[in-house]
């Protein structure tokens, strides 16, 4: 059943608490099975944090292996374009494998290798985060095994083959909209049964606690180097920071230090898909209501029975009906606000980029950067905006030539 919502504004504060829960969101709603395995790992995961040796191996392998920090990009000709603000890009696309997504699987396989695992599981859409995946774990020399939708497996072949160049094994998954909801829900089954010797690399901020934590504090590299990037190129804060949102990995780690900038707007885009009106969309903030989904207590695309409602989106990515808790606890606080763009707004935002600055986006990323169509004209030239570039377009290009030939 649907889990309503107290009118009452918390204030921000940084979280999650010790149930793992941010406000009212959040949790670890698992089969009992499970909660020996979530709570062997938050005690590992809280003791590395303070093993000088581990934090060192991480900025080790961010620094000389996924070739961090990745630049924050001035794009001269998007700005020009737009006659307003200054459009920064925090360029994830040129980390290694191509997108935010390793930052996350270097700091969960170290952690899953102190922990004495010999297996990695994940569950993959657009399939960045299996490549991710598959990378650290054919550098750690343990199994990987990746789950994937039939339909995403179609869709983003190309990523499909480097997993399995890696040494990967991907599952496909036949079940419900065979898209990232059901390969998450074959890995969470994977998980259950293996428990014992097998890590679980969740690729988003969801699921239950400590996963939303672990995967935000490894991914807030991307809003540390960006701070520091811009008050060296500005020597002051952006005034909008705008980043796509599925689970909304690459966002979290894009707004999460600047939570207590006040004056730093941050906004969140989903996926319209074919449009809000229609039904076709995996707009889980935009709307969604909150309910208990891969365990936890977060916004998701219900019916009024609390059944899970299938989502939709161009973007394999993105076509989740669930969202990170802490997003929607900034949701619920107004610390940062979640709109949402449509298919074709995404890939005609793509292409602008692609032939303005020579940087062709991941469909995830296009959708960021359709947001600027509608929040440049209210902008002048004194502001400054920054989009995260969560990914490059490479998987996407036969959906960006079918779009070309249309």
């Amino acid at each position: 059943m649907k889990h309503s919502l107290a009118q009452k504004k918390p204030r921000i504060k940084q979280l999650p608490d010790n149930d793992g829960y941010f406000g009212r969101f959040g949790g670890k709603f698992v089969p009992e099975i499970l909660r020996p395995a979530l709570d062997e790992l938050e005690e590992a995961y809280d003791k590395l944090l303070k093993d000088p040796d581990f934090v060192a191996e991480l900025d080790r392998e961010l620094k000389d292996y996924a070739g961090r920090p990745t630049p924050l990009y001035f794009a001269r000709n998007l700005t020009d374009h737009y006659g307003k603000a200054r459009i920064y890009l925090k360029r994830e696309d040129l980390a290694h494998t191509g997108a935010h997504k390793i930052n996350n699987t270097i700091g969960q396989i170290l952690l899953a290798k102190r922990m004495g695992k010999s297996r990695i599981i994940a569950e993959t859409g657009a399939g960045q985060h299996g490549v991710a995946t598959a990378t650290v774990a054919a550098k750690a020399g343990l199994e990987c095994c990746i789950y994937m939708g039939e339909e995403d497996i179609e869709r983003q072949a190309p990523n499909v083959m480097r997993m399995k160049m890696l040494g990967a094994e991907v599952r496909t998954v036949y079940s419900g909209t065979k898209t990232l909801k059901d390969a998450t829900n074959e890995a969470m089954r994977d998980w259950l049964t293996n428990v014992r010797n097998t890590h679980y690399i969740i690729g988003s901020v969801v699921g239950p606690h400590p996963f939303p934590m672990m995967v935000r504090n490894f991914q807030s590299v991307i809003g540390k180097e960006a701070l520091e990037q811009i008050r060296q190129k500005e020597d002051r804060l952006p005034d909008y920071l705008i980043a796509c949102v599925g689970g909304g990995s690459n966002a979290i780690g894009l707004f999460y230090p600047f939570l207590s900038f006040e004056t730093v707007k941050m906004i969140g885009v989903e996926a319209a898909g074919m449009g809000m009106d229609t039904g076709r969309h995996a707009a889980s903030l935009t709307a969604g209501s909150p309910g208990i989904f891969h365990g936890m207590l977060t916004y998701l695309l219900q019916d009024e029975d609390g059944q899970v409602q299938l989502p939709y989106s161009i973007s394999a990515g993105l076509d989740y009906p669930g969202v990170g808790a802490e997003h929607s606890y900034l949701k619920e606080t107004d610390r940062a606000q979640y709109v949402a763009v449509t298919d074709e707004q995404a890939l005609e935002a793509a292409f602008l980029l692609s032939r303005l600055e020579g940087i062709i986006p991941a469909l995830e990323s296009a959708h960021a950067l359709a947001y600027l169509e509608t929040i440049m004209p209210k902008t002048d030239r004194d502001r400054i905006v920054i989009v995260n570039l969560s990914g490059r377009g490479d998987k996407d290009m036969q959906t960006y030539l079918s779009f070309l030939e249309r």
